[in-house]
This record gives structure tokens, sequence and C-alpha cells, in this order.
């Protein structure tokens, strides 16, 4: 069985279709999944998919590349955190894809809602989801600082270097792959999916983008991560099963989810 560690199945193109994307997750072979959070104002609607289902759990934390939304503060996400379905911080980072004119300088704004999510999950003992894009080393400094390595976490959406991918691990946090290591142009990230222990990776769809072949183009789903495994297994010359239960065993230890839950 598979699992998809990070999705949106609140976003409106999912919503609408969760028990057939529930039944669409047996039909694959895909156990569980975390609907992750991008900003406050949305949280109730990731919580309440999470409570009503017991394969679905939740995150909390504001997308860093999310402008003019609530801002989150240590003591609130604590708060939001102490719900029994949420297993994770984020997702959390620095995205300097979009500066429009600015400089990395210009983005502290990023760096300091980063820091406060660091300091939210080492407060409640949760692990990180992390998202960095154009921001690789300033991504890191700040894990570092933050002593982000006491709670560790996942890369999410991983397209990075391997030496960025190197660094990280070191920190205590595990590479998660996308649709995008499907991908024909992919050659660096397929690449990197061959360097990274099995034991260190984690999948994802990060649904309802990123929708991996022989789905691209469409709608993303938590269905298709089975996609995704079964790449990444072709791609290491591994078994197909092999990497299912180990990516699925790295996920629930992570996370601190009973295997036997849903």
């Amino acid at each position: 069985m598979f699992v998809d560690s990070h999705c949106h199945l609140n976003f409106k193109g999912l919503i609408e279709r969760l028990p057939q994307l529930l039944e669409n997750m047996r039909t694959h072979s895909v156990s569980h999944a975390l609907c992750v959070s991008v900003d406050l104002e949305t949280l109730p609607e990731v919580l309440a998919v999470a409570q009503a289902h017991d394969n679905l759990f939740a995150s909390v934390g504001v997308h860093p590349d999310y402008e003019n939304v609530q801002e989150p503060s240590v003591a609130q996400l604590i708060e939001l955190a102490a719900h029994p379905k949420v297993v994770a911080i984020g997702e959390t980072g620095l995205d300097y894809y979009r500066l429009e004119g600015r400089e990395p300088a210009d983005m502290e704004w990023q760096r300091e809602r980063f820091r406060t999510h660091i300091r939210a999950a080492c407060a409640v003992g949760k692990p990180l989801i992390i998202h960095t894009r154009a921001a690789a080393q300033d991504t890191l400094t700040l894990m570092r600082t933050e002593g982000a390595d006491k709670v560790g976490g996942v890369m999410h959406c991983f397209t990075e270097s391997w030496q960025v991918a190197q660094a990280a691990m070191e920190l205590n946090f595990y590479i998660s792959l996308s649709g995008i290591v499907t991908f024909k142009n992919a050659r660096e990230v397929q690449e990197l999916a061959q360097k990274v222990p099995l034991e260190r990776l984690l999948l994802e769809t990060d649904a309802p983008y990123l929708a991996p072949i022989p789905h691209r183009g469409q709608v993303n789903e938590p269905a298709f991560v089975s996609h995704v495994g079964r790449f990444v297994a072709q791609l290491r010359g591994e078994n197909e099963a092999q990497v299912a239960r180990v990516t699925s065993d790295n996920f629930f230890r992570l996370f601190k989810i009973d295997a036997q839950v849903g």
C-alpha cells in the first residue's frame, strides 16, 4: 500500500469529489493521505476533512508564498497543533521564485514566518513540512539556526540538487518526490531519486497539482501517488512492493501515525 504524504483535499476540484477520491485511493492501493494546510483562513476545511475520515490527517501552517493572509504567531500554531488529527507544522519555508522585482533581502517577512513555524514545531514536538523554491541556501540556514533538526520533517515536492538533499537529510529530514519525477525533462530529480536512501524517501501528489504521467495535465488526486511510487521503483531497480512498504513506514514513523488506523 502506498501513502500520499502531501495533498490539498480541501481545494476546489477535489473537495466536491471527496467520496470518489477515497474510493479511487482504495482501488489504487493508497491507504492514507495527509491534507496540508496553506493558510489559517481555510484551516477549518482541512481539519474537517481529516476529522471525518480515519485514514486522513492534517497539518497546520501558512504557505511561504501567500501574502495578504492572516499571519500566524507561535502561540497560535501551538494551540492549533493540539488538534488530534494535526500531525505536522506546515507547509512552511521560503519561496523566492516570484520576486517580481524584489530582492531576496526584501523577503524578510517570509523568513520571519518560517522562523515562527520552526519555533512552534519545536515547542510541540511535531515535524515540519518544508516548501523551498529558488531559496535553498536561505532555507537550510534557517533550518540550522532555528534548530529544525530537533523535530525533523520533510522537504516536500523536492526539486533541488543532491547537495541540498544531503544537507536536509543531515538535519533529520526526509525527501519527498512528487509527480514531477515522472516528467521526461526532470532528469535531475530522477537522478536524485536513485541516490536518496529508500529509508529517507516519501512519496506525494501535491494534489490537485502536478499529476504524474500518465495523467499529466489532469487534476491530480491521492490515488495517483501509486504512479509516482511505481516510477520510482523502476528508476531504482527495486521491487514496487518494497518501495511502497518502506516509504509508507517512513510516513507513519515521521508523523507518528498508527499504521493500523484507517
